[in-house]
């Protein structure tokens, strides 16, 4: 597939207040995972992942157990997923995934953060039919072939594993993660996994003008600091 979705991925949560917009953020999440579930991790793959990642994103426990404990607590907050779509900074592509209990404030402010930087909301489809709805899970190593085999094996519907640069990654639809992942840690015990998620990948990059960077950081930055934002994606490649 040639894709380095790590490179499409803003870098944030540089300071303690980003961290804090960090630790609130893996809280909705774990809430509203731990509820829609069930809050056991042994017992809700979803919510086990999601510890681990929170975990290597350096998430303190005390922001993880309060999330599970008030989960536990039945009621609360009632929080639905909104993605909105459209054409960020440069004419790229952008997918935002919000978690809120209040649509029209969220909608509000993800609208603002288009509208301040002349980018432009769109419609539902408007753009997500460019990017592949994918999980990926990726590690160091050089045996994409015995990965693959093993996908096989374990009847695990597989779009690609690529090698580069000393890591093996592993793409495949959204809904075969987890058996992706159980499939692959059976085959091969002692790898250590760096990446683990589901995400949106964009089928072509655009490339983002020298003179259209400051905009589109502003942009992000904008989006970032919303509190119902949880995932950003986009096929915006900026210059070297």
């Amino acid at each position: 597939m040639g894709r380095s979705f790590e490179n499409r991925k803003a870098s944030i949560f540089k300071t303690a207040g980003q961290k804090s917009k960090l630790y609130a953020k893996y809280g909705k999440q774990l809430y509203v995972v731990a509820k829609n579930g069930v809050p056991d991790p042994e017992n809700n793959p979803a919510l086990r992942n999601l510890i681990e990642r929170a975990k290597r994103d350096q998430v303190p426990s005390h922001v993880i157990e309060k999330a599970i404990e008030k989960a536990k607590g039945g009621g609360g907050e009632d929080f639905v997923v909104a993605r909105y779509e459209g054409f960020g900074p440069g004419g790229c592509s952008v997918i935002v995934d919000c978690l809120t209990d209040n649509n029209n404030r969220t909608i509000t402010d993800v609208r603002s953060c288009f509208t301040r930087t002349g980018a432009k909301l769109g419609p539902t489809g408007s753009v997500s039919h460019s990017f592949d709805h994918l999980a990926v899970l990726s590690f160091k190593g050089d045996n994409a072939d015995e990965v693959l085999e093993a996908m096989l094996n374990a009847d695990v519907d597989v779009n690609d594993v690529e090698c580069a640069d000393g890591n093996v990654t592993l793409f495949a639809p959204a809904n075969e993660f987890y058996k992706a992942k159980t499939a692959l840690l059976e085959a091969f015990p002692e790898v250590e996994l760096h990446v683990q998620e589901i995400t949106f990948l964009p089928q072509a990059d655009k490339e983002i003008s020298p003179d259209d960077v400051p905009i589109f950081e502003k942009f992000m930055n904008l989006l970032h600091d919303c509190d119902d934002v949880q995932d950003i994606y986009h096929n915006a490649m900026l210059p070297n």
